[in-house]
C-alpha cells in the first residue's frame, strides 16, 4: 500500500451508403437496407435529449482518463454495426484489442505528467522544453485525429488501427531510449500522430462489432477497464519512474502493443464507400497554428510578450487560425471540421464548456504534480496515488452523474459541475502540499473530481442531440477535438501565467535570473533560495486559482447561453 505521507475525433460514419467488410472469404456485407440504420434527429438548440439512446449515453460509464476527451463513446454508438454478426469469439477478441489499445494512448497521457518532474531533473531541461513533452504530443493528435477517423473510414478501421499502434510503438521506443530532450519531444510528436489515427479506429472498430442490442454491454465493458486503468495508471507509472526509470513508462507500451495487434487479426474489416477524401491541408494548416501559438506563449518567460518574436509567432498563429476557418467554410460538408455544425446554439455552447472545462483539467493536471513533488516532497509514486481518488470518482461516478441529469435535467448539470469542479481547484490553490495529505489535498481533489464527473455524461448526450443523429458521430469528433486543444493551450498558457506571477514575487529579479530560478526549482535542483520556494508557491496558487476561474465561467457561460428545455431553438 503507497503511503501518501510526504517524505519530505473522429470523423462520422454515415448511417446511409455504409459498406461494412468481415474479414475472410466471400464475406462482403453491404447494409441492404440503409434507412434502418437512420433514427430521427434530435431537435438543435435546447437541452432536451429525451430519446433513449441520450439516456443510455448519460449513464453509460465513461472512459475518462486525467485528460481524455468526452464523447469516445458517441462514437461507438453511432457507427454502423456488421449486417451479418461475427461470432462472440471475435466479438471478445476485438473487444479485448480494442481495450489494450486504448489502454496504451489512456496510460500514457495520464502517466507522463507524473514523471515530468524526474524528466526534468535527468535531463537538465528548461521549462519550455519541458512543456513540450506534452504539447508535441497533443497538438499532432489535436491536428490530425479528424483525419486519422477519416481514414478509417476511408481504408479500413483494422488496418488504421494496426498502422496506428505501429506509429505510436515505434515512437514509444524512441521517447524511452531519448539520449536528450529534442529526440524526447520529437518522438512524443510522432506518438501524437500514431494517437490520432489508434483512437478513433479502436473506436469504430468496436461500434461495428457490436450491434445496438450488444453495445451498452460492450462499452460497459470497455469503459470499466478503462477506468481502472486511470486509476491504476499513474500509480503504476509513478513507481517505474521511482524504482526502475522514467523510460520505463515509455517502453511499458511494447508489450500492449504486441498484444493490441494480436488480438486485432481476429477482428473483422469495416470501412464507409462514400467516406470523403482526407483533409490534410486542413489538418497541416491548424497544426501549424496551434504550433505557432503554443510556441508565442512557451516563448514569454525567456523574451518576455512585447518582444518581436512572439508576438510574430503569436499573430501568425491567429492568421493561421483564420486561414483555416476560411478553408474548412470552403469545402462545406467536406470539410474535416464543417461549420455548419455550429448553427447549433446547443453545439456551439457545449464546445465553449469543453474548451473552458478542459482547459481549467488539463492545466490542473500538469502542474499538480510539481506541486506535490516540489513543495510537498512527494515521490512520483505517493503523487500518482494522490490523484488516484479524482481517477475513481470519474470513473465509477458517471453512473450516480447520469441519473442527476435525468432528475434535475441536464442545464442543471452543466452549470453546477463546471462550478463544483472550480471549487474544487480554488480549495487546491488555497492547500497546502506540506501537511498531511488527506487534510491539504485529498479533500479539494475529490470535490474536483465531483463537478468534472457531473458534468461530462450530459455533456456527452447535448453533443449528440444538439446536431442530430446523422451528424452525431462527427459532432463527438470535433468535439473530443477541442478538448484536446484545450489541454495544449491550458499548458502554455498557464506557463506564462506561472512565470509573470513568479517573476513579480521574486521582487528585484531580472528577468534572465527568473527563469533561471524556476527551471531550478520545476528540476528539483540543489540550492534553492527560501524567496524562490515562497514565489514559486505563489505562483503555482495562481495557476489553479486560473484554471478555477475558467471552470466557474464554463457553467455561468452555459447557464446564459443555453435557452431552458422547451423553449424555441436558436439556429
Amino acid at each position: 500500500m503507497v503511503s501518501l505521507r510526504p517524505t519530505r475525433a473522429y470523423l462520422a460514419v454515415p448511417a446511409h451508403r455504409s459498406r461494412l467488410v468481415a474479414k475472410g472469404p466471400g464475406a462482403d456485407l453491404g447494409l441492404s437496407d440503409p434507412a434502418k440504420w437512420a433514427k430521427p434527429a434530435v431537435a438543435n438548440g435546447t437541452l432536451e435529449a429525451h430519446a433513449d439512446r441520450d439516456s443510455h449515453a448519460s449513464r453509460a460509464p465513461q472512459m475518462i482518463g486525467f485528460i481524455q476527451p468526452p464523447c469516445d463513446a458517441n462514437i461507438i454508438r453511432v457507427t454502423p454495426a456488421f449486417d451479418a454478426a461475427p461470432s462472440q469469439r471475435r466479438k471478445r477478441l476485438t473487444l479485448a484489442a480494442t481495450i489494450f489499445g486504448s489502454s496504451m494512448a489512456l496510460v500514457d497521457g495520464s502517466v507522463v505528467n507524473i514523471a515530468l518532474p524526474t524528466i526534468q531533473h535527468v535531463l537538465h531541461a528548461s521549462v519550455a522544453a519541458t512543456q513540450w513533452i506534452v504539447n508535441a504530443y497533443l497538438l499532432l493528435l489535436s491536428a490530425t485525429v479528424l483525419v486519422g477517423g477519416a481514414a478509417a473510414d476511408l481504408y479500413g478501421r483494422r488496418r488504421i488501427f494496426v498502422f496506428g499502434i505501429t506509429i505510436f510503438t515505434l515512437a514509444s521506443i524512441t521517447c524511452g531510449l531519448s539520449p536528450n530532450i529534442t529526440v524526447l519531444v520529437a518522438s512524443r510528436a510522432i506518438q501524437g500522430v500514431g494517437a490520432a489515427f489508434l483512437i478513433p479506429a479502436s473506436l469504430a472498430m468496436l461500434g461495428a462489432t457490436f450491434d445496438e442490442h450488444e453495445r451498452n454491454h460492450a462499452i460497459g465493458v470497455w469503459a470499466g477497464v478503462g477506468a481502472l486503468t486511470a486509476a491504476v495508471g499513474p500509480v503504476l507509472g509513478g513507481w517505474l519512474v521511482d524504482q526502475v526509470s522514467w523510460r520505463a513508462i515509455f517502453l511499458l507500451n511494447v508489450p500492449l502493443a504486441a498484444v493490441a495487434a494480436g488480438l486485432a487479426s481476429f477482428a473483422g474489416e469495416s470501412r464507409n464507400d462514400s467516406a470523403k477524401s482526407l483533409d490534410w491541408a486542413g489538418a497541416a494548416t491548424i497544426a501549424a497554428a496551434l504550433a505557432s501559438i503554443t510556441w508565442g506563449l512557451n516563448a514569454i518567460p525567456a523574451s518576455g510578450f512585447s518582444d518581436r518574436t512572439v508576438v510574430g509567432a503569436l499573430g501568425s498563429g491567429f492568421l493561421l487560425l483564420l486561414l483555416f476557418l476560411a478553408m474548412e467554410a470552403r469545402l462545406g460538408a467536406r470539410a474535416m471540421m464543417p461549420l455548419s455544425l455550429y448553427g447549433s446554439r446547443s453545439f456551439a455552447a457545449a464546445n465553449a464548456l469543453t474548451l473552458l472545462l478542459y482547459f481549467s483539467l488539463g492545466g490542473a493536471l500538469y502542474y499538480l504534480p510539481f506541486g506535490l513533488i516540489r513543495l510537498g516532497g512527494y515521490s512520483a509514486t505517493q503523487a500518482g496515488a494522490a490523484l488516484l481518488p479524482f481517477a475513481l470518482i470519474m470513473g465509477f461516478g458517471a453512473q450516480f452523474a447520469g441519473m442527476l441529469s435525468d432528475r434535475f435535467g441536464p442545464q442543471q448539470s452543466l452549470t453546477f459541475g463546471p462550478v463544483i469542479a472550480g471549487c474544487g481547484l480554488a480549495l487546491l490553490a488555497f492547500a497546502d502540499f506540506r501537511q498531511s495529505y488527506w487534510a491539504g489535498a485529498f479533500p479539494a481533489i475529490c470535490v474536483f473530481g465531483i463537478g468534472m464527473t457531473i458534468t461530462v455524461p450530459p455533456l456527452t448526450s447535448m453533443v449528440m442531440s444538439s446536431v442530430g443523429d446523422a451528424h452525431a458521430g462527427l459532432a463527438s469528433g470535433v468535439n473530443n477535438a477541442v478538448a484536446r486543444v484545450a489541454g495544449l493551450f491550458a499548458v502554455a498558457a498557464l506557463g506564462a501565467v506561472l512565470f509573470a506571477s513568479f517573476s513579480y514575487h521574486l521582487a528585484g529579479a531580472p528577468r534572465a535570473q527568473a527563469n533561471e530560478a524556476l527551471n531550478a526549482i520545476l528540476a528539483g535542483q540543489a540550492g534553492i533560495t527560501e524567496a524562490a520556494t515562497a514565489a514559486f508557491e505563489r505562483a503555482l496558487r495562481i495557476v489553479l486559482q486560473v484554471a478555477a476561474l475558467c471552470s466557474l465561467l464554463g457553467g455561468i457561460l452555459l447557464r446564459f447561453w443555453i435557452r431552458p428545455i422547451g423553449s424555441q431553438a436558436a439556429r
